[in-house]
């Protein structure tokens, strides 16, 4: 089994669009059984809190579901767990490896690194409210973590 988790700053918008899609990706293609995946934020201000109403009109019209999510922290047990820990900017990056303890198993990585775009990061729709071009990010990313992960 694959354990991926998505983080983000918040856990709100970003992080759970990939783990709802990524999720709905591996149900389509039968392989649901060979992932654990997951989403967490670096901070904690939005602990508890649903997916953020954009983003979850931006999941539905992709027929996409995210009920019953709600925002966590990712924590130290996070790192030991998953096998990716899979962030969508660099300053989610860094604060990965310090909630974690730093990186010696080299598993925290950007999602767009499975892309053409390696190193660069997800657009955050929080400041832009470009929900779309985050979610073609989101999309081509997953799309490449699939393709690398599949087996």
């Amino acid at each position: 089994m694959i354990k991926i988790l998505f983080v983000c700053h918040g856990n709100i918008c970003r992080s759970p669009m990939a783990e709802y899609a990524m999720k709905d990706m591996v149900q389509k293609i039968g392989l649901e059984s060979k992932y654990e995946i997951a989403s967490a934020a670096t901070s904690r201000e939005e602990i508890g809190n649903p997916v953020y109403p954009p983003a979850r009109r931006k999941l539905a019209e992709n027929g996409i579901g995210c009920s019953g999510h709600h925002a966590r922290q990712m924590t130290a047990g996070d790192y030991r767990h998953y096998d990716l820990i899979v962030c969508m900017d660099r300053h989610n990056l860094r604060n990965a490896a310090r909630i974690a303890g730093g990186d010696p198993e080299n598993k925290i990585v950007l999602l767009l690194d499975f892309t053409e775009r390696k190193g660069s990061e997800v657009a955050d729709p929080w400041y832009t409210d470009d929900f779309e071009t985050a979610w073609q990010d989101i999309m081509e990313g997953c799309s490449g973590l699939l393709k690398r992960t599949k087996k």
